[in-house]
């Protein structure tokens, strides 16, 4: 790694940072036929061999994890390396070493990499990125678009804007003959970031946003976005990030982190994922606090348990469409979903029967037919989760299912969108995170 800017040679103005345009793909369109293309591509060369990724070094173990697609799960999209023990002691000591000069490079310089990586996003590798969070997670074109795409884009573009915006936030006063300065500093050691299934655009955000401050990474990417995530990483190494800012290290969650937090230089965690998870993490970290040079920075994303309340005066064929996309959007597996929804008896005979008008039009099947709303469920422990609330409901006397509730997985990961009605505003329905296409209503 090597930094050719060795003086300042100005104070350089950002260029104007705007919301990347969303796409329509429309049929018939140049949009709709590239990736249509793309997604042919994928499935042609499928499985993808996905490396290891140290020091600028690809590594193969011969170990595998394996990423199938929702939708047809005998079929391999990508299988990658595992890294062992040995693999991640090599990973932090490389990410140290490389932090000793990334740090060093003008915030210009580090700003360019993530804006050039958001351009070779919004134009090369658009359609790849689509069709690799399409095929591997699941996803419409549209859930498709508004992340891998849009999502992803924003976060390298607006990051650049923010982190500029707080390096010019500076002391409004001095006292005679002295210039208060404050300097925003990387962390001391290496942050590790854990991502998520469900948003190719947080696989990209979690590791390269610390970097962006001039920190190093070490990112394990959920099972469930392998390729995606690797096509990440391909862009943001094209956008000329230096080998061992972000070290690329798939592999078993708890062989992986039990390493990291071993290490006296663990600095970070940058998490999004299960609430369960989080708190587990948190509790290790908090275990380990003696061995470490510093206080770690948590910062963590978890689960939700979302909700529709509707008043009295609500437009109610607009709050039957909302909570319709709010609940089965992506099969729910947002913790922004809507999972349970509030009605009052003066307006549930017209929200039922609308509601149950729009969830007949719902069509489920797999994301390359483009008139489906919905896909399968990420993988078959989630659908075995999702199936036993299912199941839970249909015996459970305050409950009733009136739409939905069925499921197979025969040949994908399918749950059909279900309502669920309860009596009990405590049910195990409307309280718990199901993280599945189950709406739950309380009237």
């Amino acid at each position: 790694m090597s930094n050719s800017s060795y003086a300042t040679l100005g104070t350089f103005k950002l260029p104007e940072i705007n919301n990347e345009p969303m796409r329509n793909y429309e049929p018939g369109s140049a949009d709709r036929t590239k990736l249509q293309a793309a997604l042919e591509e994928l499935k042609a060369q499928a499985p993808f061999e996905i490396p290891l990724f140290v020091n600028g070094e690809k590594i193969c173990t011969g170990k595998f994890q394996e990423q199938k697609i929702p939708s047809d799960h005998k079929t391999i999209l990508a299988k990658a390396h595992e890294a062992d023990t040995s693999i991640v002691e090599k990973a932090i000591k490389g990410a140290l070493k490389a932090q000793s000069i990334w740090e060093t490079y003008p915030f210009s310089d580090r700003s360019a990499i993530f804006l050039k990586a958001a351009d070779l996003a919004a134009g090369k590798y658009r359609y790849k990125l689509l069709a690799a969070t399409m095929l591997g997670q699941g996803k419409n074109t549209w859930q498709a678009e508004i992340d891998s795409a849009a999502e992803l884009i924003d976060f390298w573009r607006f990051n650049v804007k923010y982190a500029h915006e707080v390096y010019q936030q500076q002391p409004s006063k001095n006292s005679p003959g002295v210039w208060n300065r404050v300097e925003y500093r990387p962390l001391e050691g290496f942050v590790y970031a854990i991502t998520p299934f469900n948003f190719t655009a947080i696989g990209g955000n979690l590791p390269s946003a610390p970097a962006l401050m001039g920190n190093v990474i070490l990112w394990k990417p959920s099972p469930g976005a392998l390729l995606s995530n690797w096509i990440v990483l391909e862009i943001l190494r094209e956008a000329g990030l230096p080998d061992g800012v972000i070290q690329f290290i798939p592999g078993p969650a708890e062989q992986i982190t039990e390493t990291i937090f071993k290490s006296p230089d663990f600095a970070s965690l940058h998490f999004t994922g299960s609430t369960a998870v989080f708190k587990k993490l948190w509790k290790d970290i908090g275990n380990n606090i003696d061995i470490y040079r510093s206080y770690p920075r948590i910062v963590g994303e978890t689960g939700g348990k979302n909700f529709h309340l509707l008043h009295k005066s609500a437009n109610v064929q607009n709050a039957v469409n909302q909570t319709i996309r709010g609940a089965f959007e992506y099969q729910g597996q947002k913790c922004s979903a809507c999972s349970r929804a509030y009605v009052p008896d003066s307006l549930w005979d017209e929200f039922r029967e609308l509601l149950l008008q729009q969830h007949s039009k719902i069509k489920t099947g797999p994301p390359e037919d483009f008139s489906n709303f919905m896909g399968a469920v990420i993988h078959e422990a989630s659908f075995e989760k999702i199936k036993g609330y299912i199941d839970w409901a249909a015996k459970d006397a305050d409950s009733e299912i009136i739409a939905g509730g069925t499921y197979s997985k025969s040949k994908g990961y399918f749950i059909d969108p279900t309502v669920v009605v309860t009596k009990n505003p405590k049910s195990k329905t409307i309280v718990e995170e199901i993280f599945g296409p189950v709406l739950t209503i309380y009237v």
